[in-house]
């Protein structure tokens, strides 16, 4: 089968076929490298385990993932051979060239289903090095489709036929993301390790290149472990990045994914110690309110509640400039770190430090969604510190911002109000029982000790009646 053809087959009738049959050998594969492939696509736990409560303070929604951007190109791109084969023939090679950089711009402006005719047709007749570039560039656009499959099939095609190309590495470093992406991890370990393997013969005058392929490689070793559920290790292989001496390395990421691995795994004390000197270490990092939530989650889990509830404060207190350049993220960490750490101290009993935390997140968002169940809490902990008052007040609050939830209010919203109501009227009937109570226990008791003396006296001052013989 040509090149051409293996291309453009995918229109034809029977393209959905080659991709059921692809998926199934992948799937056979992966089963064959590791009996305990089908585990390894894991989703990992949320890092919040803390049971819902009846009265649990409102959902916080995680910030907005920002749109893909297109897949970058080939770190080792081919202006260098082009360049040659355009001095060898400048007319055809400097025309196809314009050609391929025309669809290759296509694709950056988010228009794949343009670029890929253009793509396709540089295939037929073309000059190799023209076919090669046309080939990776068709791959990229199939991963800006979010289509794996074909992605990963046209690079199994370009390293099949040109085996000994200098880009191979970098091509494996793809297919092993591609492989996870299927949920392929066996596959895609095998290929991350390609790339190590393939860095043994390099040629010195790509050296760099090379030593930050096998970085890039090693923190994908590490990541598919985390995605996989393998806490363990992939804080394992976080921790051996960590400990490299190369400038390229990002040591505030790596760290960061190393705080989440530990506590995913369940140690709390290292958690707690990374984390710390992350908050020290990389005072600027995007990731810092989600690092100072592990390590306020860290804290609590060993029991060391006076420094959790310290860390959860400041978090709620971080000045407006910290969070001006990420503000969707500071405001989701501030109110799911006090959230949760709260509802934790209050199913403790811990009322006056998860009062604490919930007054300080009354600040944080006015809006109805947001307040209402607040107050709801707010409301059944001091219940629970038997200040029945400040409770009724709390209710009020709520009953009084019923206009503005309006027409579109949740169930659960609308809900929260009746709750409030009735938590009012069950408080007012509860205050008027025991001045009742206490009403009538006063008079009987003073009755008793009031009237006893005088019935002794009377009986002493009667005379008797009793008949004389």
């Amino acid at each position: 089968m040509s090149l051409n053809f293996a291309i453009v087959s995918r229109r034809l009738t029977g393209n959905w076929f080659l991709r059921c049959v692809f998926a199934f050998a992948a799937l056979f594969l992966a089963g064959q490298t590791s009996p305990a492939a089908g585990t390894n696509a894991t989703v990992p736990p949320s890092t919040s385990s803390t049971p819902a409560l009846t009265n649990l303070v409102a959902n916080t929604n995680p910030p907005p993932a920002p749109a893909a951007e297109p897949v970058a190109a080939l770190t080792l791109n081919d202006t260098n051979e082009l360049n040659a084969a355009a001095m060898a023939d400048s007319g055809r090679i400097g025309e196809l060239r314009s050609t391929l950089e025309d669809a290759r711009h296509l694709r950056l402006m988010r228009q794949p289903a343009t670029a890929e005719p253009i793509l396709v047709g540089l295939l037929s007749g073309s000059p190799e090095i023209i076919q090669q570039s046309a080939l990776l560039e068709l791959a990229l656009v199939a991963q800006d489709e979010n289509n794996p499959i074909r992605a990963e099939q046209i690079y199994a095609q370009f390293v099949g036929r040109w085996p000994n190309d200098k880009r191979a590495p970098e091509i494996f470093l793809h297919q092993g993301q591609l492989f996870r992406q299927m949920g392929l991890n066996s596959l895609a370990f095998a290929k991350f390790y390609s790339v190590m393997t393939a860095a043994l013969s390099i040629k010195n005058d790509q050296l760099v290149y090379y030593q930050k392929l096998v970085l890039d490689a090693q923190k994908e070793i590490a990541e598919t472990h985390y995605q996989s559920g393998h806490f363990t290790e992939a804080a394992d292989f976080f921790s051996r990045l960590l400990k490299e001496n190369n400038p390229d390395l990002n040591r505030a990421e790596i760290q960061f994914r190393l705080i989440r691995s530990l506590q995913a795994s369940g140690n709390q004390t290292e958690t707690a110690a990374q984390a710390a000197d992350f908050l020290n270490r990389f005072t600027d990092s995007p990731n810092q309110p989600e690092v100072r939530f592990c390590l306020a989650l860290a804290l609590k889990e060993l029991g060391r509640n006076s420094e959790s509830l310290q860390q959860v404060l400041a978090l709620l207190k971080e000045e407006k400039v910290r969070a001006k350049d990420h503000p969707e993220v500071w405001a989701y960490w501030q109110q799911r770190t006090g959230n949760e750490i709260a509802n934790q101290l209050y199913r403790e009993g811990d009322y006056p430090k998860a009062l604490d935390i919930y007054l300080s997140l009354e600040q944080l968002d006015r809006a109805a969604a947001w307040q209402l169940p607040l107050r709801y809490q707010i409301g059944m902990t001091y219940e629970k510190l038997l200040q029945p008052q400040m409770a009724m007040q709390s209710y009020s609050n709520i009953v009084s911002r019923q206009a503005d939830l309006g027409t579109n209010s949740t169930p659960g919203l609308k809900a929260m109000v009746d709750m409030a109501s009735w938590r009012i009227n069950f408080l007012q009937w509860q205050s008027k029982a025991d001045n009742v109570n206490k009403a009538l226990a006063m008079p009987s008791e003073g009755a008793v000790e009031n009237r006893s003396p005088e019935k002794t006296a009377s009986k002493k001052a009667e005379p008797s009646t009793t008949a004389m013989p």
